[in-house]
Order: structure tokens, then C-alpha cells, then sequence
């Protein structure tokens, strides 16, 4: 029977005869063992295509939908390892949630693709039906977006261009991008309702996401096993929940005592061991866009400085931060909890400001007329009734836009207040969207 399966008809048929099953109410462990063959020698890449010629032999999507889970089993057979290392991973490494999440994208690729197919050959109600189901399913997907593959670009690629491995990254973020370009597309056509637009999008979009999902799981993360050392995983851990998850909630147990490891704080170059285990499609893609894994550089760059001002998420010299905030198109003022002024950010400001006014109490630097507005504002804040009082006001022909906001430290407690200045007339004037360099 094995030397059948090589035909993509065979495979259909005997899909459908596990859909029958599945509707006579079989056990669905049992179908996975009766037809373990078939699941195993069906590529996620093929089951859009096998779907697609069953939803036009008249099955409906809702009905195919029903072997979603069992579509989960096709996948974890047909990605070498992916099963294994989920069982392997201790709940809440962030390995596993990396893998458990791309079950859930893989389920939904084929939900979009299944419910897109079934477009064409319906009407009226049901079709409507349909079209708002897939507009779900399409906002559902982009979380993908902001989520998985945010955490991949922002948390876990800096550890790997540490080492020098720049080029796959790159690419995996490239195809990312991609994929969020679709997402998008699909949403607007699916409020201009142009049915062929949507199947085609939606089959593409559902191709690439199982493409995403090889890719990852067979270079990125085995990649990531090698290299990263169980302190750096601790960071990316606690990093993670900055970012968020998609539909997967990973347990708080795995939590190893050794030191969270940043990327900056990574200057090993790779060892011959690494090397050697390091996944095979790696080492082809490496040959193919840098000329193999001889030509990796590490990045040893030191991030503290001498001189530098130890920041709660950075480092940077006084001289930085003087500049910074003279460069930045809005005003600045920092009021301490005494409500004495210690800081004003220099360059072009709004409303003039010397140095005589620092540590001078901010009542005594307003109009008498107006002190009772400022320590209202003040006495809101420390009591934590606000956190946020603004104003605007039209002054020479601009429009100028003045908030105060409370500033307190993690406890909640109250270390001062920051006056925020901006003159918002250009951006009042904004619209649609600028996403390339118009520079000449």
C-alpha cells in the first residue's frame, strides 16, 4: 500500500474515507493508527491542495474542519523531530512554546484554506456566512504577527547575530514581513467582498505560513538548541511575556536557577562541537547566501562604556542623554515630588527656559492667576486620583498641545510630575500612510 500513496489520488480517497469515519463517530486515536501510513506520507505542503479537491467534490469545509486535530498529527509526522522535541522540552522552555504555537498556526493555515476554498461554490446567506468567518479567521492570524514572530525578531535573533549567523535572521524576517503583507491584503478584500481575490490570497497566505513553520522548525529552533545556553533561554523567557503569545500559555515552572544571559553580554565564537550539530539546512543556507559557516564573524562589541549612565533598559552617556532630548521636537520639564523643577530639556523649545528656574519650587514659575490649576493637577497626581492632565492652546498661528503626566516608579509611588510640550500643527495635517524615503 506504502508505494500507492506516492499518488495524490490514492491519498484523497483514502482522506475521505477517514472523513466518513470520522462523521460515523470512530474513535479518532484509533483512525490516526489505522491510517498512521497515510498521515505519514502526506506533506503538510500538499494537504491545501488535497483539501481544495475535496471542498470541490462537494464536502464542506465545515465537514473537512472536523480533521483539524487529526491535520495536527499529519504535521507533527511530517516535521522531522517537532513532535520529539515537544515531548522533550520541559513545559514553559521557550522552545516549546515556540513549537507548540506553530501547531496552532499550522491548524489555522488550514482552517483559512479550507474555509477560502469552499468560497466559490456557495451563495446568498451561506456564502456571507462564510466571508465573515474567514474576516475571523484573517484579524485571528495577525496576531501571528505581534506575537510569535515579533518575539523571533526582537528576543531571539539578536542571540544568533551575536554569533555572526546574520543571514538567517534576515531572511526569516523578510518572509515575516511577507506574510503580514498578505494578512493585510486579505482583510481588504475581504471588505471589498472580491470572492477570487480571497480564495487566491488566502491559498497563498495558508502556503506560506506552512512554509514559515518548516523553516523554523527545522533551522531556526534546532539552531537555537545548540547554540543559546540554558541561561540565555532564562532570558528569553522572561522577555517573552513582554511580547505575548499565540494561543498558547506557557507554564511558569521552568525557571532554572543560573543567571539570565542578554545578548550583548554573548562574545563566544562558535566551537568546533557546534559546529558539527548545528541542523543540516542551516549549514545549506549558510553556503548558499555567505559561503558557508567559515565566514561567520562574532559580534563582541562591549555595550558599557566608560562613562555611561546604568538606565533601566539601556546605557548611555550624559552627554547622549543632553543631546537626545534636545533633539527631540517637543519640550520636556521634570518636576520633582517636592514639586521643585530639576530638569528642562534644551534646543528649540516652545516656551523659554533658563537654568535659573532649576530647584525652583513650579508654583512660583506660572502666572499667580494660574498656581491654583498647577497644584490641583499636583495634588491629583500624588494622591493618585490622576495620572494625566492636558491642554491646547493656538499661539502664532500653531497648535500647541501641553500635558502633564505623573511619574512613579514600579511601587506606584510618586517621584514627580513631566510637562510634555509639542506643537502638533503638521501632524494635525497627516493622512493615509508615508512607508518609503523621499529623500532625493
Amino acid at each position: 500500500m506504502s508505494e500507492l500513496l506516492n499518488n495524490g489520488e490514492v491519498k484523497k480517497e483514502k482522506l475521505k474515507e477517514m472523513l466518513k469515519k470520522l462523521q460515523e463517530g470512530e474513535d479518532e486515536l484509533r483512525l490516526k493508527e489505522e491510517f498512521k501510513d497515510l498521515l505519514r506520507s502526506i506533506s503538510p505542503l500538499e494537504i491545501p491542495l488535497i483539501e481544495q479537491e475535496l471542498v470541490k467534490e462537494g464536502i464542506s469545509p465545515r465537514e473537512i474542519a472536523r480533521m483539524c486535530d487529526i491535520h495536527v498529527e499529519i504535521f507533527r509526522e511530517s516535521v522531522k523531530g517537532a513532535e520529539k522535541e515537544i515531548r522533550e522540552l520541559p513545559e514553559g522552555h521557550p522552545l516549546r512554546t515556540l513549537y507548540e504555537e506553530n501547531v496552532e498556526i499550522m491548524k489555522d493555515a488550514e482552517i483559512l484554506n479550507l474555509y477560502a476554498s469552499s468560497l466559490m461554490n456557495l451563495n446568498g446567506k451561506e456564502r456571507e456566512n462564510v466571508l465573515q468567518t474567514l474576516k475571523g479567521i484573517a484579524r485571528g492570524l495577525k496576531a501571528i504577527g505581534y506575537t510569535h514572530y515579533n518575539r523571533e525578531e526582537m528576543i531571539d535573533f539578536p542571540y544568533l547575530e551575536r554569533r555572526g549567523l546574520n543571514a538567517v535572521p534576515a531572511v526569516l524576517w523578510r518572509k515575516h514581513d511577507e506574510i503580514r503583507v498578505e494578512m493585510n491584503k486579505l482583510l481588504r478584500e475581504i471588505e471589498k467582498k472580491n470572492y477570487e481575490e480571497i480564495v487566491k490570497i488566502s491559498q497563498d497566505l495558508a502556503s506560506r505560513l506552512i512554509d514559515m513553520v518548516f523553516r523554523e522548525n527545522n533551522i531556526l529552533y534546532p539552531t537555537l538548541k545548540v547554540l543559546l545556553s540554558e541561561g540565555e533561554f532564562k532570558a528569553i523567557r522572561m522577555l517573552d511575556d513582554e511580547i505575548g503569545y499565540y494561543k498558547v500559555k506557557p507554564s511558569n515552572a521552568w525557571n532554572p536557577e543560573t543567571r539570565a544571559i542578554m545578548p550583548y553580554e554573548v562574545r563566544e565564537e562558535l566551537g568546533a562541537e557546534q559546529l558539527m550539530n548545528l541542523p543540516q539546512h542551516l549549514i545549506e543556507e549558510m553556503k548558499e547566501r555567505m559561503g558557508g559557516i567559515q565566514s561567520l564573524k562574532a559580534d563582541k562589541k562591549e555595550l558599557v562604556r566608560e562613562g555611561d549612565i546604568e538606565l533601566e533598559n539601556g546605557y548611555m552617556l550624559p552627554e547622549e542623554i543632553s543631546a537626545m532630548l534636545a533633539t527631540m521636537p517637543v519640550d520636556v520639564t521634570f518636576i520633582d515630588a517636592e514639586d521643585r523643577v530639576r530638569f528642562f530639556s534644551g534646543g528649540e523649545r516652545i516656551f523659554t527656559r533658563t537654568k535659573s528656574i532649576l530647584g525652583r519650587p513650579v508654583q512660583l514659575c506660572h502666572p499667580p492667576k494660574s498656581v491654583h490649576i498647577v497644584n490641583k493637577i499636583l495634588q491629583a497626581f500624588k494622591s493618585g486620583e490622576r495620572d494625566k492632565a492636558e491642554f491646547w492652546i493656538d499661539m502664532g498661528g500653531r497648535k500647541i498641545l501641553i500635558q502633564y503626566f505623573a511619574v512613579r516608579n514600579k511601587k506606584g509611588e510618586y517621584l514627580g510630575a513631566l510637562e510634555f510640550t509639542q506643537d502638533i500643527t503638521d501632524i494635525r495635517k497627516i493622512e493615509g500612510e508615508k512607508r518609503l524615503l523621499d529623500w532625493s
